[in-house]
């Protein structure tokens, strides 16, 4: 029995270890403790100051005069950006517009050039005359005598025989 009795007057290991890693570590602790209270302290202070400022801008954002005034303001500012849009896509198709003028322009000056017999090549010239006057027919003279036929394999009447 003593020895039941000596085990209960001695403190456990687990228990010393616990005071001695306070004993150590306690001002750390509560020096921590305290510090933190601080600074939760300041950060709502801080929210709370800030969350009021976010009111009272959101408040008279709430007026019917002032949201009818920044509704008719961002109305006349899409309204002038559509303009201005309109007056570039008309610019636009205005340049379009000249641009295929000059090309028609051109095309039309290369025909009478051609159909007049400016061209720099003779084969042009005349390719175009005959496409710009399909009446016109030309008078040739055949290549060949009537009676002969290279394919049949008689003697044409220069076949001398």
């Amino acid at each position: 029995m003593e020895r039941d009795g000596d085990q209960l007057s001695a403190p456990p290991a687990l228990k010393t270890q616990g005071l001695r890693f306070l004993h150590v570590t306690g001002w750390y602790i509560i020096f921590s403790c305290i510090l933190l209270y601080v600074v939760f302290q300041k950060l709502s202070t801080l929210l709370r100051a800030l969350r009021q400022r976010h009111l009272n801008q959101a408040a008279p954002a709430l007026e019917p005069d002032i949201v009818v005034k920044q509704q008719e303001a961002l109305a006349a500012a899409r309204l002038k950006m559509q303009e201005e849009l309109n007056a570039q896509v008309e610019k636009h198709k205005e340049k379009l517009r000249q641009l295929e003028e000059e090309k028609r322009r051109q095309k039309i000056e290369m025909w009478d050039s051609m159909k007049y017999k400016k061209a720099s090549g003779r084969r042009q010239s005349w390719a175009f005359y005959f496409i710009s006057h399909p009446e016109t027919k030309i008078d040739r003279k055949p290549l060949r005598g009537g009676g002969s036929n290279p394919l049949s394999g008689e003697g044409g009447p220069s076949s001398g025989g």
